[in-house]
């Protein structure tokens, strides 16, 4: 990827209906420390961020609205510059195939992770810092997640898709949560609450979300 040409057609590319690479490439710790956040495997990191798109972010953008990207891609220089200045990031070999999407996992499988916000979902989450109700709605409808981590600005979150078999799959949170005050695991595969009905957490919501759809509607 060694010049402008190259890289403006690396973000041209396609990964689904609505979202181009270029979408996922923004770094706010490129940007402060001037390391350009550039693949080195452009044709992973395109076919990793077209799972990502086609499997979770298109179905979940069709039914929610808008979603917008916080961060997604990250070189494995621009990562591991934000482990090391400890700026929230986890070490390399433990984001391939999620932050770092086009280097392998040990597993020789590849995946892509991306923080997005759930633009209507803001202002009910604003009000009443329930979270969970996103979680849960997402957990029930976007079944080809791996794992998903909750922050509290804008209730912005990690989801990941991955290429390989998805033996567990977990919800945890840095918020604590509005129903029992506690913050980390929501579920994970194998708990009791993992296969239950969530629609009782994410019903007044969806309720909202309809009756604003229909006042905006023509």
């Amino acid at each position: 990827m060694g010049s402008l040409q190259s890289l403006e057609d690396l973000g041209r590319t396609r990964l689904s209906p609505n979202f181009f690479m270029r979408d996922f490439l923004h770094s706010e710790i490129s940007q402060i420390e001037g390391v350009p956040n550039i693949p080195v495997d452009g044709a992973l990191a395109i076919k990793a961020g077209t799972g990502l798109c086609e499997n979770i972010l298109e179905p979940l953008q069709a039914q929610l609205g808008k979603i917008s990207i916080r961060s997604a891609y990250r070189s494995p220089d621009i990562n591991r510059l934000g482990n090391e200045k400890g700026y929230n990031c986890s070490q390399n070999e433990r984001n391939h195939a999620r932050h770092i999407w086009d280097v392998r996992d040990d597993l020789g499988h590849y995946g892509a992770t991306a923080c997005i916000v759930v633009n209507s979902f803001v202002d009910y989450y604003e009000e009443t810092g329930d979270w969970p109700a996103l979680a849960w709605w997402v957990h029930d409808h976007i079944p080809a997640y791996r794992n998903m981590v909750f922050y509290p600005k804008l209730a912005a979150f990690n989801i990941n898709w991955y290429s390989g078999p998805v033996n567990e799959q977990f919800i945890m949170s840095q918020v604590p949560d509005p129903h029992t005050g506690k913050k980390g695991i929501l579920s994970r595969t194998g708990w009791d609450n993992f296969d239950a009905d969530h629609s009782e957490y994410y019903g007044d919501w969806i309720r909202l979300l309809g009756q604003s759809t229909q006042k905006n509607g023509p």
